[in-house]
């Protein structure tokens, strides 16, 4: 059976005043499953070609904790305190900041994590 979910791509604009972006991942929602759920990939040298001062180890930090964050937090911070539903549209929400989220858009799918890797392999890699 397949279900409903939403998702959005996560976008490194390394300088916000320039608008210039690439894709570095997804995150995937699906509240009837309880899934939520962020897969990351770096390509430095697309990143670079961006701007070449690029900081890519606190880049790959940040994209970590998205994935973190869709974990429930293991700090005990405000992620953890937050439902799924609520930590995706927190994450999703619009940001003037390195990292960004795309648009959400919705889709269906009897397996969302199998969903969420063929979108990694269609608009991140």
């Amino acid at each position: 059976m397949r279900v409903p979910y939403e998702y959005a791509i996560i976008r490194a604009v390394p300088r916000v005043e320039r608008g210039e972006l690439i894709n570095v991942g997804v995150v995937l929602y699906c509240q009837r499953l309880d899934f939520l759920c962020a897969r990351t990939h770096l390509h430095e040298q697309r990143l670079l070609a961006l701007d070449p001062n690029a900081d890519l180890d606190n880049i790959r930090a940040a994209l970590k904790s998205w994935e973190i964050t869709c974990a429930g937090g293991t700090d005990g911070g405000a992620a953890r305190e937050l439902k799924q539903g609520e930590r995706f549209r927190w994450m999703v929400a619009p940001r003037s900041t390195i990292l960004q989220a795309g648009p959400v858009h919705m889709g269906l799918a009897e397996n969302p994590d199998a969903e969420l890797d063929r979108l990694v392999a269609l608009l991140v890699h």
